[in-house]
Formats: C-alpha cells, structure tokens, sequence
C-alpha cells in the first residue's frame, strides 16, 4: 500500500516541480495571442474554458492505454510502476507538454507540419504516411474493442455497434470542436475518474493486499523480458506517441500560453495515476502475476476489467465502471479519426468552412477505418503497439532537434528520444511481429542502432536561434 502512495505522490510531485522546469526552458508568453483567437473560425479555432479544455485532453490522451496497457503490465510485477512514474515525469509529461507548445507557436499546427519546417518535404512525406497510418490502426483499434465489449454485455450482434460507433465518429469528427467533444467529453472524463477512484476506495476497503509479491523483479510467468517489452505494454501512463496527434486538437483552444502546463502536462499525470490504479488492481485483485496472467488469456483485459469492478462495486458500479472504460475508448478514437482531418486539411491547405469538402474527407477517412475493422483485432493492437512508441520516439527527436536549433537545453528530450529508439528498434527485431531474433542480438542492435543515431545527431550542422 506504501508503494502506491509513494508513486502517485512522485507523480504529483513531478507536476508541481519538473513541469515548471520544462516550461521555463520552453519560455512562453503570457501576452502572445494564440490560435484559438487568432484564428477562430468555429469549427477547430474555439476558444473554451479551462477545465473542458483539461477534461477533454485527458479523455482524448488516454484511450483504452492506461487501463488494458497497465493490466497487462502488471503480470511482469510492481515494476510496472516505476515505469509509469518515471516515464509520465521525465518522458511523457514532457513529450506532451512540448507538443502541445510547439503546435500553438506553429499556428495550431499537427506535429506532420513541423516536420516540414524542420526537415523538409520530403521527410514530411514520410513521416505523414506513418502518421496517419498509426491513426487509422488506433482509430479502428478503439472502436472494435468498445463495440466488443458492449456486445457482449447486451448480447447483442458485434455489427451493429460497429456501425453504431463509426456513425458517432463520422460526427465528432465532421462537426465544430465544441459541440460534441465540447459538450459531452469532460463528463465522460468526469464519470471515468469518479469511477476509477471509486474502484480503487473499494480495494482499499476489501482488505486485499495491494503487491503479494512485493518485489521489483521481473515476475512474467513466461519470462518475457522485461526491457524492451514493459516499455511497449504500457504506452499511455508512461508515454505514448499518440498523444502527440492529440495535444494540436486543444492547442487551437487554449485561452493563454500559461494554461499549457496544466492541460498537456498536467493530463498526462492524469494519466499515469489512472494507470497506477488498474496497475495496482489487477496485481491485488489475482493475488499474483501467474493468476493475473491466466485471467487474461481467459477473458482478455476486458474481462478483467468486468471482473475487478463488478466484484468490487456491485453490478451497477461495475456496469458503470465499464461504460467509462467504454466511453474512454470511443472518444479518443474519435479524436484519432479528427486528427486525421485536421492534418489532412492543413496537407491540402483546405478551408475549415467548407463544410462539403469537410463532409467528403470524413466520409473517405471512415470508410477506410471501416474497411480496417474487418482485420483480425489482435494483429492491429500488435502493430499499433510499436508503431505507437515509435512514434513518440520520432516526436522527441524533432523536439531535441528545434530546441537545439533554439539554444535551448535539449537534453530534456534528447535522453527520452535515446531511451524509447533502444525501445522500439529493440523490440521490432525482437518481437514475432518483426524480425523474432533472439533477445540479446535483437537487445544489442536496438542499443548500437540508438548509438549510431546520437552520433548522427551531433554531426548534423546545428542551427542558431534566428
């Protein structure tokens, strides 16, 4: 139980101390007039209060990653926290916290667009094929699961909520900012959070041990690795390069630039105690990694999700509990689906009034995730898993690369960009989605790849500050 309070206590901690450090060499300004004024439009440019802004961030960062993702984490042990606390505070918080910024001082712009400034079009190029690609897996990814999972509970056909979820899509991603994302996400952000705490009360009051076996070695029942697979299975809670797509869809309503902090890193903390606290519930709950392990392979995280609130909170909390999580994974793959728009849009250099040229991109971005969803669910949650990291991984070398290019101090990004590329190249050679090749030649070249890249970096001609 200690550890648990110590670890959202460093979260919070992290907050209210390194965050202020990440801002101050950010440097922003108070009197700067940002996108949501400068170019409102009423479509994506609205100005909205604080809190909807800070709800709705929350709710479209954290998808289904920091419940499914700390779930399965936690079969390697109480390790999965140490990875939550000290990749949200030195990684995540961070990673978001500047792509946040960096898209208010680019026009509102997506991270796609950036890249163009920094590196040219023809990286831009490639790295929006990617881009969008990771959107369309996550997209679909979060609307088959929630479809699935309410299926099963109204015994109802999977088709039909399927259609239903990709019809709720087509209008959160068609219509202005404030309207449904507005106007209904910060009350399924609300019902989340008062779920998740009510959940974790209850286990407090059951009297379960919260870390049976306390130790921070690896406990995976089939000894998988901890490095790099921890880092691939929990995404959000820790980091996650989905994010990055998202922190551009609030930056263009975000009042003041002093507001940033509180919205992009402060939801990202959000995030990591949400993981804590399924983390922590699933490791209390089966008593030990091996019991957690063989409920997953039974009923997958949804059915432990079902298992832990309903046994907790009655059929009624436990219903609700669901709903949340069901809630959870719909808007952010809503949002995916938005961001998708808003980068297209800025690739052709559209008008956001244009409401018919609006209406056919969303028609043709929908039908592509529709035609995704006939794939096999888990081969997209594989692919997504990596390209996601991988991602976060591009997104912090392009923020090392303009902080440098700004004389600002790098190494705040640059030590993550090192950590999370030994991650992702690791684990593609690795992985049986990659190259399935031993762990230690697979370990060895995903930390020489990491290597060769900084010496690259240093050997690029560095920029000064215009």
């Amino acid at each position: 139980m200690i550890l648990f309070f110590v670890a959202v206590g460093l979260l919070l901690l992290g907050y209210f101390t390194y965050s202020k450090v990440i801002e101050k060499i950010w440097g922003i300004d108070e009197n700067r007039i940002t996108p949501a004024i400068k170019y409102a439009d009423g479509v994506d440019f609205v100005k909205m209060p604080l809190w909807r802004i800070f709800l709705i961030q929350f709710l479209n960062i954290a998808g289904l990653g920091p419940v499914f993702g700390a779930i399965l984490g936690a079969v390697y042990g109480p390790v999965a926290l140490l990875w939550i606390v000290f990749g949200c505070i030195f990684a995540g918080g961070v990673h978001d916290y500047l792509t946040g910024m960096i898209s208010l001082k680019f026009k509102g712009k997506s991270i796609v667009y950036i890249t163009e400034k920094l590196f040219g079009k023809h990286f831009k190029t490639l790295f929006l094929i990617f881009y969008l690609t990771l959107l369309l897996l996550l997209g679909t990814v979060f609307a088959v699961n929630p479809a699935k999972m309410i299926a099963d509970l109204s015994h109802t056909p999977l088709t039909l909520w399927i259609v239903i979820v990709f019809t709720y899509y087509f209008l959160t991603t068609l219509m202005p900012v404030d309207k449904i994302i507005g106007k209904v996400y910060p009350y399924f952000a609300a019902l989340l959070l008062v779920m998740t705490v009510a959940v974790m009360v209850m286990l407090f009051k059951s009297g379960l041990p919260f870390y049976p076996q306390m130790t921070f070695n690896n406990l995976h029942p089939e000894n998988i690795g901890i490095f790099p697979m921890l880092f691939i299975t929990i995404a959000c809670g820790a980091i996650s390069g989905f994010h990055a797509t998202q922190s551009p869809i609030m930056a263009r309503c975000l009042p003041n630039e002093r507001d940033g902090r509180i919205i992009f890193y402060g939801a990202m903390v959000t995030e990591g105690i949400i993981a804590l606290i399924w983390a922590t519930l699933a490791i209390a709950f089966f008593h030990n990694s091996s019991g957690l392990f063989e409920a997953i392979k039974a009923s997958g995280q949804g059915g432990v999700v079902s298992v832990i609130s309903t046994s907790l909170l009655g059929k009624i909390g436990g219903a609700l509990t669901i709903l949340s999580i069901v809630a959870l994974s719909i808007t952010s793959g809503g949002s995916a689906f938005r961001s998708i728009r808003l980068t297209v849009t800025d690739f052709l250099n559209l008008k956001n009034q244009n409401n018919l040229k609006r209406l056919l991109l969303t028609a043709v971005i929908l039908s592509c995730g529709v035609i995704l969803s006939r794939l096999n669910y888990t081969t997209l949650w594989q692919y997504f898993g990596w390209a996601n990291q991988a991602l976060s991984a591009l997104v912090l070398w392009t923020l090392t690369y303009y902080l440098r290019k700004k004389s600002k101090f790098y190494f705040i990004t640059l030590i993550p960009a090192l950590f999370m590329t030994a991650v992702v190249v690791s684990y593609i050679f690795q992985d049986k989605i990659g190259f399935n090749l031993q762990p230690y030649i697979a370990n060895s070249i995903g930390i020489v790849s990491t290597i060769v890249l900084l010496v690259v970096f240093y050997l690029t001609k560095g920029h000064k500050k215009k």
